[in-house]
């Protein structure tokens, strides 16, 4: 009876220390692979054929919390969880280094598999090769719900090159508080439905400003670099009523009379100080800063997008309105459309381009999603279908401007190169090196050289 009892203990005491060490050895497991998804952070699919993707982003939505990137890694985790075969890793690009940077990396062979971009880059990559077609994400009822203007931005040919995702006409904005402190609100276009005015009327607003606050910079101007060509470009083809290009896109237009008068007004108001002293040295950041914090009235590179952008970066308390270029007559302006879109590098890897694709279809497209990133750009859709995102006046306002909208110049061949040439020209004219006139015959000559070097090389 001792002795049975003596077997029994024993049985107990060692069925407790092998249960004690097989937890040990399943609790060790389940450490080893916790720390194994500690360091993918990404699910393994059913199949084991998970797959990798890298996205460049530049700031294109709204910091979330005041930190840049943190609104896209929600965007992330929320596909990969509709998505755990695909793990997608985020690289935030600055506007200042970004356009570098892509460069580089697509010299040396490590381009990113998605990039949310505008067409002046995307469309140049397209002619290059270098990019994966989109045109089995855009069937017929997506395309024709498109404006010909944003789809000749995104295609090369018949190929689409960039999904169109947020939109909005480029103009101009105002500190419309400003206007109402000094008691001259009604020098603004503000009570016409399309805001339209002359330049005639444009300059006795700078002038209310220098007269009743000469504390304040009446208007802007930047030459510094190609950032926020677009601004210059609008402001200068509207105040002489000129195109960039002609309509074919064959040669440059902007050195005709009517482009010379906009650029002679330009340097004009700079000596009279409607415009922002040392111009040729300020990027379009400087003048950027320069109206957020409540220093300068007007704006020349703005729209619905750039007003919800710009909004953490305001350090005065003041209502930005936003207004169309003026044009000499009054007459309708030319506005060139912003647009925003995603396009799939081609890296030879074919699952990764699919799986480009499905991030992509994600962004614009999910029904939770699509609707919720396309509010936080603060743009409007590229969709013509899709309108009433926002409540007030502005995007009313931005909604009624898109029939200003024109054919922008950046889809010409070379453009990537043509743009180089651009604010060197603007520098030279508001230094007083050269005429307005020789500054554009300048920049056109070395600007149509180009454009045929392109097309020859295409």
């Amino acid at each position: 009876m001792q002795g049975s009892k003596r077997r029994f203990i024993l049985f107990i005491v060692i069925a407790f220390v092998v249960s004690m060490f097989l937890a040990a050895c399943s609790q060790e497991a389940g450490d080893d692979n916790e720390k194994e998804n500690d360091s993918t952070k990404v699910p393994v699919s059913s199949d084991g054929k998970s797959v990798e993707i890298t996205w460049w982003n530049f700031p294109n939505f709204q910091a979330l919390d005041g930190k840049v990137g943190k609104y896209e890694e929600e965007i992330i985790a929320a596909f990969q969880e509709k998505n755990p075969d695909i793990k997608v890793n985020l690289e935030m690009l600055t506007f200042e280094g970004g356009p570098e940077k892509l460069n580089v990396a697509i010299a040396t062979n490590t381009a990113p598999d998605v990039i949310y971009d505008a067409p002046g880059r995307i469309i140049d990559w397209g002619k290059k090769d270098l990019l994966a077609p989109l045109n089995d994400m855009m069937p017929t009822d997506v395309m024709n719900d498109i404006s010909p203007a944003l789809l000749k931005q995104s295609m090369v040919g018949d190929q689409v090159y960039m999904y169109p995702f947020n939109t909005g006409p480029f103009m101009m904005a105002v500190n419309k508080t400003l206007f109402e402190e000094i008691g001259e609100l009604d020098l603004l276009p503000l009570d016409r439905p399309d805001r339209t005015w002359s330049v005639e009327e444009y300059e006795k607003a700078l002038n209310a400003v220098k007269e009743k606050a000469p504390g304040i910079i009446p208007s802007g101007f930047y030459a510094k670099s190609v950032a926020g060509d677009q601004g210059t470009r609008g402001y200068i083809t509207n105040l002489g009523a000129s195109r960039f290009l002609n309509e074919d896109y064959s040669k440059v237009a902007i050195n005709s009379a009517e482009g010379v008068k906009g650029l002679e007004w330009v340097v004009q108001a700079s000596k009279d100080g409607l415009v922002a002293p040392g111009a040729a040295s300020l990027e379009a950041g400087d003048h950027n800063d320069l109206f957020l914090q409540g220093k300068m009235a007007f704006a020349i590179n703005y729209s619905a997008v750039l007003k919800s952008l710009f909004a953490p970066n305001k350090t005065e308390d003041f209502e930005d309105v936003l207004l169309p270029y003026p044009t000499p007559d009054g007459s309708d302006p030319k506005l060139e459309p912003f647009l925003g879109g995603l396009a799939v590098f081609n890296n030879e890897d074919d699952k990764k381009i699919e799986a480009s694709k499905k991030l992509i279809d994600f962004i614009v497209n999910d029904p939770e999603w699509g609707k919720k990133n396309l509010i936080q750009t603060g743009g409007l859709s590229a969709r013509n279908s899709v309108t009433g995102l926002y409540e007030g006046s502005e995007y009313d306002y931005s909604e009624l401007a898109r029939k200003f909208i024109t054919d922008p110049p950046t889809t010409a061949d070379g453009y990537a190169e043509i743009r180089t040439f651009w604010f060197p020209a603007l520098q030279e004219a508001i230094l007083e090196t050269k005429t307005p006139k020789e500054a554009l015959d300048d920049f056109a000559e070395k600007a149509n050289a180009t454009i045929e070097k392109a097309k020859s090389a295409n």
